[in-house]
């Protein structure tokens, strides 16, 4: 909870009395710091669009196959073999030795590898056998090494270029901490695993930790690191004229393309996640971006022998921001060299890099704060929530609306998701008006908001609960009912009633502006006690979720798994759907049973399968996205508990419990772009539709139907290939014909089948580069959507290999 501001009057003053017992020379450099900041936290807001905004456009290039997972790798090369081993390499022949702080590189060094082997004893006493050395090699990787030169090199300049300009040196010298020390202790691991996972390898101790000090090696980044240390001291700290302007093009090409890579190496790794990675994930975030900077930030308090404590201060603050910045890519690359533990790393590097921004631009900015003073603390946390609320209402508004023009709301557990969303756009409702009465004297006026607040935002607390019992009474729905209108009743009933109770029980304190503390002790205990309840509701489903084994073995983040749609088929009760034993998709049917051939373009009313199709989409469980929805949530219930409890036990405030309670502030009113990310972006109803109506518009739906003879030769060359050396064998292996009413479809095919097959046939290399070959050849006439709504997609859609002799075969 945002519950900083209020504090009893015995508090401030031991607060203030504490503050007049300084020393004359802690005053004084409390004083510096006050005039000096030790960072441009004014900087620090553009520099994370910057960085963020390139991320996203490489994202978008991805997911919209502007550039294929196997051209990325191309850029990705260029990064990691040119670009950075030339940014290095010039930085350390100009790097001053002279001026290195080499305790605080120290602390770094016993931070890193404190947390390293940490999170290695951990996993190895917890990790199954089967893959436990892969996990204690990568897992410990994956916390230690930051994304130091494409997302780290713009935050701390942006912070510190005016400042401290010389800590800019100190992301060259602390990257290779990982590369050349932790590094490879995790690929000797990984090696290890290698070999119990192929005991015909003959491999000795020498030789795997020969290995893995190779793969050190080998890599380009470690190498110029060394050529670079070496040539500052035979150049003189000074790169020749003709060598600098050649490593200024490649360095200067680093920053962008890096991130702008990132971005291309975020697009469908999440789909990837599976159930039992998710408890892995959320643990590995969290080593990486909490237990990280502290440690970071108490080994250079322990260590650094800094005599200047405003510079103390400052290393000790760039340790904490240095710790929160998110994994690097490279983590990923080597989990894909060893084929080990990819789905966890590549998920956590995704989630990590969007969750870091919001933390390092509440710590920088908390960080500039020179005094605990409670008053502007307070207004700066009510300023926050109402800006936060604002935005994350229309990211809520955005996710009911798809929720609700998708009909998912009629069925579980999405009915249930439902109502969290509109507990949560009431929160925010509630903190928006809460900001304008606040200042007035309306007592009545104050206790009506507090009353719409509360009752919704303990509301947003128990969904979360209700919502992973739910979940549970799913997946045993044949044994157990689930009360869907006593749960209903209760997730809006109970909150309305404690917050009756609160307004009975309580003192108002009317002097407060925050509304955490507007009923005092009694609020902080309600919160507690809601709080505790939907965690340990919440925790005990998720975990029995996971106990019941193959029971639980829900569909991954893909909304359209071949699981999550068997599933839905049967319990549509549909017996002219029913799947085949092998899992072929419903209404297969043999060649024996076939009708009057259904081969023109259907219509989304009277086709059959076009009505599975949609009842596809809006009857998917989505059960682990709500699994994710509930995890996540789960961690703000914990900050908020964490929170109450702090308060109640321990009244003295500290630069954590601050940070805790903006933490807290942005989860309780931001808990809408949680749902906008999970839910909020299907492009079955907003990316392709809105595509639809702006063909329509412009006409180039009418113009593709006369303008067959214009298609580009690309694609012409592309189906002639198609249909005359693999449409046999294609159809032959992908193609089913279903029962459409009276009549026998022939020819149907889902598109994903129509991409793993180019795939496995070699005609293409990833499934971006397959769904461009699907998009040309349902623009040059040889296959069809059944209802020619959706042009041609990795989804599970059906198609139709057009019999007819279109233009583009013609001229066979």
């Amino acid at each position: 909870m945002d519950t900083f501001s209020d504090f009893t009057t015995k508090n401030l003053s031991s607060s203030a009395n504490m503050s007049h017992s300084l020393p004359s020379h802690l005053d004084y450099q409390f004083n510096v710091t006050s005039r000096s900041p030790s960072m441009s936290i004014s900087r620090l807001f553009p520099a994370l669009l910057q960085c963020f905004g390139i991320i996203l456009c490489g994202y978008i290039a991805g997911r919209a196959n502007i550039i294929t997972s196997s051209q990325a790798k191309g850029l990705g090369n260029f990064v990691s073999c040119f670009a950075l081993p030339a940014l290095l390499f010039k930085n350390m022949v100009v790097l001053n030795f002279s001026n290195v702080n080499w305790s605080f590189l120290c602390s770094i060094l016993v931070a890193k590898a404190s947390v390293f082997f940490l999170v290695c004893i951990l996993t190895l006493l917890v990790a199954s056998p089967e893959s436990r050395f892969s996990k204690a090699g990568l897992f410990p990787i994956f916390a230690t090494q930051s994304n130091d030169f494409a997302l780290g090199y713009p935050i701390v300049e942006a912070l510190y270029q005016t400042t401290y300009p010389e800590y800019l040196q100190y992301i060259y010298l602390v990257a290779p901490i990982s590369l050349m020390m932790l590094n490879p202790i995790g690929f000797i691991f990984c090696e290890i695993q290698k070999w119990r996972d192929n005991r015909s390898m003959l491999h000795n101790k020498m030789k795997i930790v020969g290995l893995g000090l190779l793969r050190v090696l080998q890599n380009p980044i470690v190498f110029m690191v060394f050529i670079g240390i070496a040539s500052n001291f035979i150049l003189g700290q000074k790169i020749p004229v003709y060598l600098e302007n050649f490593l200024d093009g490649l360095a200067s090409s680093f920053s962008g393309s890096a991130l702008f890579y990132l971005g291309l190496s975020m697009v469908g790794q999440i789909k990837k996640l599976t159930k039992n990675a998710f408890v892995a994930l959320i643990l590995l975030i969290t080593a990486k971006l909490l237990m990280m900077p502290l440690f970071c930030r108490e080994m250079v308090e322990l260590l650094d022998k800094n005599d200047s404590l405003v510079n103390h201060t400052s290393l000790s603050n760039y340790a904490f921001l240095y710790g929160v910045f998110p994994a690097a890519p490279g983590v990923a690359i080597f989990a894909n060299q060893f084929n080990m533990e990819v789905e966890i790393i590549t998920s956590g590097m995704v989630i990590s890099t969007f969750v870091s921004a919001p933390i390092m631009y509440v710590s920088a900015w908390l960080l500039t704060i020179p005094s605990m003073d409670p008053s502007p603390l307070a207004s700066a946390i009510q300023n926050v929530s109402f800006d936060i609320s604002i935005v994350s209402l229309v990211s809520l508004i955005w996710s009911l609306t798809v929720i609700l023009l998708s009909k998912k709301y009629k069925h579980l557990p999405h009915m249930l998701t439902t109502n969290l969303l509109i507990a949560q756009v009431v929160a925010c409702i509630g903190m928006v008006i809460w900001n304008f009465i606040i200042r007035e004297r309306n007592i009545i006026l104050q206790i009506l908001v507090f009353i719409l607040l509360y009752s919704s935002l303990y509301s947003t607390y128990l969904w979360t609960g209700f919502l992973s019992l739910t979940l549970l009474l799913l997946k045993k729905r044949d044994v157990i009912k689930i009360p869907v209108g006593f749960i209903i009743v209760a997730g809006w009933g109970i909150p309305a009633l404690l917050v009756g109770i609160l307004l009975i029980t309580g003192e108002r304190n009317t002097d407060s502006i925050d509304s955490a503390f507007f009923y005092g002790k009694y609020q902080m205990v309600t919160t507690a006690v809601t709080l505790f309840i939907s965690i340990l509701i919440s925790g005990i489903s998720l975990l029995c979720m996971n106990r019941n084994g193959q029971e639980t073995d829900y569909e991954v983040l893909n909304p359209y798994s071949h699981n999550g749609q068997r599933e839905n088929s049967e319990r549509e009760g549909n017996e002219e759907s029913q799947t085949s034993s092998s899992g072929s998709p419903p209404f297969a049917e043999s060649s024996a049973e076939r009708a009057n051939q259904c081969e023109s373009q259907c219509s989304s009313e009277n086709c059959l399968l076009a009505q599975e199709e949609q009842r596809l989409q809006s009857g998917d469980k989505q059960l682990a996205r709500h699994v994710l929805l509930c995890l996540l949530l789960i961690v703000g219930l914990f900050a908020n508990l964490s929170s109450c409890l702090w308060w109640l036990f321990n009244q003295e405030p500290g630069r954590l419990y601050v940070e805790l309670q903006f933490f807290c502030a942005v989860f309780n009113f931001g808990q809408g772009f949680i749902s906008f990310g999970i839910f909020g972006l299907d492009k079955h109803l907003i990316i392709l539709p809105f595509k639809r109506r702006f063909e329509f518009l412009w006409g180039s739906r009418e113009a593709a139907e006369h303008a067959e003879s214009s298609v580009p030769e690309e694609i012409r060359m592309t189906c002639q290939q198609f249909v005359r050396y693999h449409r046999d064998v294609c159809v032959r292996s992908i193609v089913k014909d279903r029962r459409c009413g009276a009549k026998t479809s022939t020819g149907i095919f889902f598109g994903c089948e129509l991409v793993n097959w180019l795939i496995q046939v070699g005609l293409v290399s990833d499934r971006g580069e397959a769904v461009m070959y699907g998009d040309r050849l349902a623009k040059g006439g040889v296959i069809q959507h059944i209802t020619n709504e959706f042009e041609f997609q990795d989804e599970y859609l059906y198609y139709r290999f057009i019999r007819k002799r279109s233009t583009v075969t013609e001229s066979q």
